[in-house]
This record gives structure tokens, sequence and C-alpha cells, in this order.
């Protein structure tokens, strides 16, 4: 989007320039310049629009990639999940089933591995890429390290939470690869499907994150402090990511999702939190609650999975559509400019280039004459060109509100756990409470403290 901006402000520049010079004046003199002839501006307008179209070309394999990092998200979600009972268990039935889930995850590694390989690393690397690139580097090092692991589960050679981290790692640096797309995204309608898709796929994981934790507890019979305080923090980011997933989704999808969200499985799921939450090591519980903790909650993310195809497809229709159309609108786009040039070329008049001193202004009524109307036509195409490409940047910005604030909660919470030794959750806590103490919105309270850090160390420079 910028390089197509850019372009159009050198011919709009161009213009402005010249429109100087004959109030300078030059009102009877012709400005004439092989190079700037009406045919180099319509290049750089052409060029504009190719910029987009190319763009969009790049967010089809994006959009492609984020569809394969679903199915691999789900299939790692899976296999940490049966990796937990297996390991807290240490029921061999398990075994059989955790050998065919990392199959599947082996062949879905594959698949996405290939979209990473059809990434341009060279003509893509534009400073809009750097982050992206960066977290495709840290998934394929994490998913290195996964055969290893599984030989260890396999064995029975780890403890559940372990594995659980060991699998996590791979899975937070596949979403961050959608966070990322979404936050290069080039359009404005595949931005908000990202940044939707992007915190339901977040909700998703930290409802695997949940289930993993009540596996290891109901297993053992019993919950501690530290995991009960685990639950109820997987809980409510879950809804968190979920509302801020609901304003962005399309009617179709919150009603796919309301529907999910009054199923009776729901139900079934809180009242076995609320049991959880009775247990202790002088009040255990049965067992065989750790496999119907599991079954139920695999069920739920299970259907999760369906509406998060359902956005997966959609996003790709909507990528395709979007490219099929900056295709029409390309052709169009040259079609027109080709018929402008091609007067411009018949008439000998100094009205007709576009560079002309006696051009009119913009916002000047249009005389009889061909060249005049010519040269209107041209400067109305590049005007609407820039007005729209204004109005995109807008909306694209609109569009990524939602990860820029995400961004700021992340920088606050990092500060808080290595000023005052905090954990992920407990800095998270601390921006809740002084959210709701001051009624300001989490965002603004994660800048306040960024702010307040950076006028800190500004001073201690002095």
């Amino acid at each position: 989007m910028s390089g197509a901006f850019l372009l159009l402000l050198f011919c709009y520049a161009a213009h402005l320039l010249l429109r100087a010079l004959r109030v300078g004046g030059l009102t009877g003199a012709r400005f004439y310049c092989r190079g700037m002839t009406m045919s180099r501006a319509l290049d750089f307008m052409l060029a504009a629009r190719r910029s987009e179209m190319q763009a969009l070309q790049a967010l089809e394999l994006t959009c492609e990639l984020v569809s394969g990092v679903s199915r691999l998200v789900h299939v790692l979600q899976r296999e940490r999940g049966f990796s937990n009972i297996y390991l807290g268990s240490l029921d061999q039935r398990f075994l059989a089933s955790l050998r065919g889930l990392a199959a599947d995850s082996l062949a879905m590694e594959t698949q996405v591995a290939g979209c990473f390989e059809r990434m341009d690393l060279e003509g893509g690397c534009g400073g809009d890429k750097a982050r992206l690139f960066n977290r495709i580097a840290y998934v394929l090092h994490c998913l290195e390290g996964l055969p290893e692991l599984r030989e260890r589960v396999c064995e029975q050679a780890v403890t559940p939470l372990e594995a659980t981290l060991a699998f996590t790692r791979p899975i937070g640096g596949l979403l961050s690869v959608v966070f990322e797309a979404a936050d290069t995204a080039v359009d404005p309608d595949i931005t908000r499907s990202l940044v939707a898709l992007f915190n339901f796929m977040q909700g998703k994981e930290l409802a695997g994150q949940e289930r993993a934790t009540g596996v290891t507890g109901f297993v053992a019979g019993w919950f501690d402090s530290e995991q009960l305080e685990r639950l109820t923090f997987l809980w409510d980011a879950q809804q968190r990511c979920f509302e801020s997933f609901e304003e962005y989704a399309s009617p179709a999808l919150l009603s796919a999702w309301s529907a999910l969200c009054s199923e009776d499985l729901v139900g079934e799921i809180g009242r076995l939190r609320q049991v959880a939450t009775r247990s202790a090591g002088s009040a255990r519980i049965g067992c065989d609650l750790g496999e119907l903790w599991f079954e139920l909650t695999s069920r739920r993310i299970d259907v999760m999975k369906q509406l998060e195809d359902l956005m997966t497809e959609q996003l790709q229709q909507l990528c395709r559509q979007k490219t099929t159309q900056a295709r029409a609108d390309l052709d169009n786009h040259r079609a027109l400019l080709s018929r402008l040039a091609r007067m411009d070329a018949d008439d000998q008049r100094p009205a007709t280039r576009l560079f002309n001193v006696q051009a009119s202004d913009l916002d000047a009524v249009p005389t009889d004459n061909i060249g005049c109307q010519l040269n209107r036509s041209v400067l109305d195409v590049l005007h609407n060109q820039t007005l729209r490409l204004q109005e995109l940047s807008v909306q694209l910005d609109e569009a990524r509100r939602s990860l820029n604030e995400r961004k700021l909660v992340d920088r606050a919470k990092r500060l808080l756990m290595l000023e005052h030794g905090l954990g992920e959750n407990e800095a998270y806590r601390m921006l809740q409470t002084a959210s709701m103490e001051r009624g300001q919105r989490l965002a603004d309270v994660a800048q306040t403290l960024l702010d307040y850090a950076d006028l800190l160390q500004g001073k201690a420079k002095c």
C-alpha cells in the first residue's frame, strides 16, 4: 500500500511543481521534456496499481499459509493433550493414539514448511516483513526439536508440565506468525478477517492449555492453588480473546459462535471446573474425571476448529476475490490511460500535455478543447486514486487497532516481569487491576506505564 501511495504522490508533486512554474511567470511557455511526457506519468500511475496487485498476490500465499498454520496448531494441540493424559495416567492404551497424532502433526509440518519455501525471501524482504520472517525462523527452530520430545514422551521420560511447555512453544510461535500476517496485510477487509481469526485461534489455544492443565489435576485427583489460579487465568483470557474476535467477525461467524456458546457442553465443562475448585490434597476426587474432562474439552475444541476452518476458507475466498477485482481494475485502468495517451500523441497542441504549465486547476471547469478535457481526465484519475488509497490507509489503521493495542499490553507485561520479577499471569493481573481502578482501557494503562518508564529512563541518562 505504501509503495502505491508514494508513486501517486510523485505524480501529484510533479503536477504541483508545474503549477508553481506557471504562477511564476511562465504562462505562455510550454514545458516539454521527453522524460516527463504524459506517457511517463501514466507509467507511474499504472505502477501504483501494479504495486497493489502484487501485494494482494503475495497476500494470497500468506492466507494459504495461515490456513495451514491453523491445521498444524490443531493437531499439535491434540498431541499435547494426549501426551498429558498418557504421561499423567501412565496408561499404555493411549500410546497408539499418541503415535497416530504425531504422524498427523508431521504431515502438517511438511505442508506448512512447503508454504514457507514458496515465500519470496529476496523480493519480499521489505521492512514490514522483518517480524514475520523472524517469527517463521523461530517456528522452524521449535519444530526441529519435536522429534526428540515425542520420543521422550513415548518413553515417559518427561513430566506432563514439561511436555505441555515444550508443545506450547511451537504453537505460540505459529500463532505469532498469524499475528504478523495480520499486521502486514495490505487490505482492510483481509486485515479484519485475519484479526478475527488470530483472536479466535488464540482463544482456542488457551482452551487447549486449559484442557492440559485440567487433565494434570484431575488425573492426580486434586488441584493445588497454582493450578487453580492457572485455570482461572486461562478461562478469563479466553473470554478476552473471544470478545476481540466478536468485534471483527462477520455476522455469519457471530451467529455460528453464538450457537456454540449456548451448547450444554459449555455447562458440563463449567461444572467440572467447580469440582476442581473444591478438591484438595485431603479431599481428592475420582481420577476417572481426567478422561471425562479430556473428552468434553476436546469436543469443545473440535467444534471451535469447525468454526476456525470456516474462517480460513472465507479468508482464502476473500483473498481470491480481492486479487481478481484488483486484476480487473488494473486492466481497466491500463485501458483508460492507454486511450488518454493515444489522444495525447495525436494532438499537437500544448494543452494536451499533462505537464503543460497552462494546465487547468483541479477545481477549474474544463473548456471544450480536447486538450483541456484530456488534462482534466488524467488528473481526475490521479486524484481519485489518491483519495482511494488514503481511505484504504485509514481503514487499515482501524483494522489494525486491536493488534497495536495487544503490542502495547505485551510490552507493558514484559516491563513488569523484568522490573518486578513477576510471572506473565501476575503482570497481566496487575495491569488489569490498574485498568479497573482507574476506569481506563487496558491499552491506555499499558501506554501510561510505558511512557512513565521512558520518562524515568530519560532522567537517568541526564
